[in-house]
């Protein structure tokens, strides 16, 4: 577990001296999140804001995980990184760690900015603990979307083509975080049974555990693949 730290303890420290990856990303974020108010209108926005937040977010996931690698293998480092004094689950876990921290950066603006453009806020008579409760949506939805991303990020890595595959093969993948993670918001601002929405964040649960428990048995084969 310490090698995982120590790789993405530097991933952390290279996102934080170029910064060109959140900065792009927050803008493409924010630009998508803007063309959608204003294609639906005020009257339909309110029911589909969860929709546009979650879209903002895997948007976010492809671009960050599309650069987990990237910095490595345009330095002509990623042979050596594979060689690293520890397991591959243990470089997969590092990169895993790296891309979340981005991500969660990146949710702390992005959520923001949509409850102000979008409305996104708790209806009359929700759950007390709305907010709690989305922030943890947020969390595991965003563990989803790097546990797979980065899986195919290290797939791609060494192809030509690689920022146009990555979103081909892991957004089919990530389909079923977000719709649990849209439905699972939409039941926490508007009031749903408890049983609905705990069902859905039951399964994002489940979903990452078992993401990152494949993805790490899978990941030297994609690496030297």
């Amino acid at each position: 577990m310490k090698a995982a730290w120590n790789i993405a303890l530097k991933d952390w420290q290279l996102a934080g001296r170029t910064r060109d990856v959140l900065t792009s990303t927050v803008f493409f974020a924010g630009l998508l999140m803007l063309i959608l108010a204003f294609a639906l209108g005020p009257e339909r926005l309110s029911g589909a804001a969860p929709g546009v937040l979650w879209s903002a977010l895997a948007l976010s996931a492809a671009i960050a995980a599309g650069r987990a690698f990237a910095a490595e293998q345009e330095a002509g480092a990623l042979e050596t990184l594979t060689l690293y004094p520890a397991a591959h689950e243990a470089l997969y876990l590092g990169k895993l760690l790296g891309t979340l921290a981005q991500l969660l950066l990146l949710a702390l603006v992005i959520v923001p900015v949509a409850v102000v453009m979008l409305g996104l806020r708790p209806m009359e008579g929700a759950h007390a603990a709305a907010w709690p409760l989305l922030a943890l949506t947020v969390l595991l939805g965003l563990i989803g979307f790097a546990a797979t991303s980065c899986f195919y990020s290290a797939i791609t890595v060494n192809l030509r083509a690689r920022e146009a595959l990555l979103p081909v093969l892991a957004f089919p993948v990530m389909v079923p975080v977000v719709l649990a993670s849209v439905r699972a918001t939409q039941l926490i601002l508007e009031n749903g049974l408890a049983s609905e929405w705990g069902a859905w964040l039951q399964f994002l649960a489940l979903y990452d555990l078992a993401s990152i428990v494949v993805a790490s048995l899978l990941f030297p084969y994609a690496l030297e693949g």
